[in-house]
């Protein structure tokens, strides 16, 4: 049987879930709170499996008690019920440590299935914001990417794409049309710049971050 708290400012929505929830005998609601400072302290005094927890609560909000409970209480799951698609609450929540994410316009089954999920240990985001997740990840990544690179100027650029495909300072300086010199030069500021030892360092650090979508094209 899965302990749940539910913790929502409004009676109606927590009469609704704990009538809804009582017509499964695997649930059992074992207490309730109308705020967060409110659901920190039953959240310790029951230890319940699942808390159900809305994100807008007056004073302390849905996160900011998803974040003490989850640090204190590993064990306990959260899974946040929203009206809110929101992209910077989502990523808050998921920052504070919830396991789930739903919308309220979910349906009476969805919402079961969601529970069991997160009681088994499983995290689940709701259809509704998944591309928003995916998109947030690609954005970040991408910005994560060209920091990578902030520091090099475009020739740097050039020469350490070149330095990834595997190429030797002379087969670089044949084809950027730079001595050898300048090239080892070069590849000396990289290394400086990016804060590498090696050659190879430096091939896997390019790689890693996708040079491929930052290098200048050869003018």
């Amino acid at each position: 049987m899965l302990k749940i708290l539910l913790v929502d400012d409004h009676e109606v929505v927590r009469l609704g879930l704990k009538s809804l929830l009582s017509n499964y005998p695997k649930f059992e609601v074992v207490a309730e709170a109308d705020n967060a400072d409110q659901a920190i302290r039953l959240a310790a005094e029951y230890k319940p499996d699942v808390i159900v927890m809305d994100i807008r609560l007056p004073g302390k909000s849905g996160i900011d008690a998803t974040r003490e409970i989850t640090a204190a209480q590993p064990e306990t799951k959260v899974i946040m019920l929203t009206t809110f698609a929101d992209d910077d609450l989502l990523f808050d929540a998921i920052s504070a440590g919830a396991s789930g994410y739903v919308l309220k316009q979910i349906d009476s089954g969805e919402l079961i299935n969601a529970l069991e999920r997160i009681g088994r240990g499983e995290s689940l985001l709701d259809p509704a914001v998944t591309q928003q997740v995916f998109k947030r990840m690609r954005e970040t990544r991408r910005k994560a990417e060209t920091e990578a690179f902030a520091p090099l100027t475009e020739q740097e650029l050039r020469v350490l794409t070149l330095v990834a495909q595997g190429k030797r300072n002379k087969e670089i300086a044949a084809e950027v049309f730079l001595s050898e010199k300048t090239v080892r030069n070069y590849v000396s500021s990289i290394l400086s710049k990016l804060g590498l030892a090696t050659r190879a360092e430096a091939a896997a650090y390019a790689v890693k971050h996708r040079i491929e979508n930052f290098a200048p094209e050869e003018k």
